[in-house]
């Protein structure tokens, strides 16, 4: 792509992809709209785009598989990982993997254009002073256990020590997207 505001957004859900590829093709960048990690990979063999917003939890594949595509094409690519379902594991991993920033949604578009401008840390976040609840705790294991078996229900199940269904039962009340 000829910009220097390209950008490539991989997200599975047509209707919000196509939401966010509007509102930033109205501030003047050049998108394109990847559905999978399949798809992103045929994109990269042409293109290189400035910009990325990745969505974590894809249909049939892991947006951390994307971070890693997109930073192998060029480690300049200020890459967004956007998700509905942050947990301190995957948000290391994605920062890891070259991401340079991590956004919980809801994130708007004002959002996501401020974190790929954001090239440093900021040391006067906000500390948080209340501890992490037993569940989140819990769910933030379940989650890192996801990534680390790549979303296998079942092997994540044994590797956490609890059935199958109760695990299934957990992640319908929470799912992960």
């Amino acid at each position: 792509m000829a910009s220097d505001r390209s950008l490539v957004i991989v997200e599975d859900d047509a209707a919000f992809a196509r939401t966010l590829a509007r509102s930033f093709e109205k501030r003047g960048y050049v998108v394109h709209v990847c559905d999978s990690v399949q798809a992103l990979t045929e994109f990269l063999e042409h293109e290189k785009p400035e910009f990325a917003v990745v969505d974590l939890k894809l249909g049939t594949g892991s947006g951390l598989e994307c971070v890693k595509a997109l930073h192998a094409r060029d480690a300049a690519i200020r890459i967004v990982v956007l998700t509905g379902f942050a947990s301190i594991a995957t948000a290391v991993e994605a920062i890891k993997l070259g991401a340079s920033h991590y956004l919980a949604k809801p994130a708007n578009t004002d959002d996501i254009e401020a974190a790929f401008g954001r090239t440093e840390g900021d040391v006067d976040v906000p500390l948080s002073q209340r501890p992490t609840s037993i569940k989140n705790l819990e769910w933030e294991r379940i989650h890192e256990t996801l990534v680390d078996t790549d979303f296998n229900i079942s092997e994540t199940a044994r590797r956490l020590g609890m059935h199958r269904r109760t695990l299934a039962r957990k992640l319908e009340k929470r799912p992960v997207k």
